[in-house]
């Protein structure tokens, strides 16, 4: 009797030690997913290097419109302010913190359909959780066009002069510079100083002008919906922000005309029936449309 006990006191240990190995595996593999989730919303689709510097949609266009050795943006490009707000509302998009309103019975245009709060967790971005806290605690809610003027400080309204995102643009420069892509220089411009920021790691933006370049040259797919949603808004905002060019400029005179070309092909493509499409981003969409109106 008492190793028959035994018998069943061992078999139950077994069976006991056996579940929790089982459910500490289940609650790896679990950990494993959210890892693998949480890195292929933020990692570049680069050839799956782990090591790869991660950079935000923002500071992709940034670093394609710095000038390697002087370290600063172009005095002549109006249009990379703007364009980098509008990288925000899609990064915030495509992390799933962002998205337009229903379209409801109408079928309202992007462009009229209001920017309204899908999750408010933190991304780990200053700037983005700032431009997040904004469009969260804004009653009514604004559209897309509205956004991106108010975070620029496009307005003539004092008393929304407060969305207004300050020194985006060197806010960026220093995110790059902890990542190691730039180091920080003070240059004298005659009547006055100005921190700049110099390549400092010339693999990573060679790695991003590469895929640029790749993805309308040996790697373009006829099909903009098959491309990857983050690549197609960092060509289509980098045109945008008037940097798109200077990734094409080692090219030779064939393959720039070639990539020009389909280049046009996407910016001549309808917002509106992309956004309709199935597995669409209507946010990214209704940026486009915000800039090519």
């Amino acid at each position: 009797m008492n190793s028959l006990t035994q018998r069943n006191s061992g078999l139950v240990q077994r069976r006991t030690e056996a579940s929790r190995s089982a459910a500490a595996d289940r609650e790896r593999e679990s950990d494993g997913d959210d890892y693998e989730s949480r890195r292929g919303e933020e990692e570049e689709d680069d050839g799956g290097d782990a090591k790869e510097t991660r950079l935000t949609l923002m500071e992709e266009v940034l670093l394609l419109g710095l000038k390697d050795r002087e370290g600063y943006t172009s005095f002549w490009n109006d249009c990379i302010s703007s364009g980098l707000r509008g990288c925000m509302l899609i990064e915030l998009g495509l992390r799933g913190r962002l998205q337009l309103e229903p379209c409801g019975m109408r079928r309202k245009s992007l462009l009229t359909r209001k920017v309204i709060c899908k999750s408010d967790a933190p991304t780990g971005d200053m700037l983005l959780d700032e431009a997040l806290k904004h469009v969260k605690e804004t009653q009514p809610p604004e559209t897309v066009q509205s956004w991106i003027e108010l975070l620029s400080g496009e307005t003539w309204n004092p008393l929304k002069l407060h969305y207004q995102l300050r020194n985006v643009r060197e806010r960026l420069a220093k995110n790059l510079v902890e990542k190691g892509v730039l180091t920080t220089e003070k240059q004298n411009f005659l009547l006055f100083d100005m921190t700049t920021h110099p390549l400092t790691n010339s693999t990573v933006k060679q790695r991003l002008v590469k895929k640029v370049q790749e993805a309308v040259l040996d790697r373009w797919v006829n099909e903009p919906q098959r491309m990857d949603k983050r690549l197609l808004a960092l060509l289509l905002l980098a045109h945008s922000s008037d940097v798109l060019e200077n990734a094409f400029a080692p090219l030779l005179d064939e393959q720039y005309d070639l990539a020009m070309k389909r280049v046009r092909v996407l910016l001549d493509l309808d917002p509106e029936g992309e956004a309709a499409k199935s597995g669409a981003n209507e946010l990214l969409w209704a940026v486009v449309a915000a800039f090519t109106k």
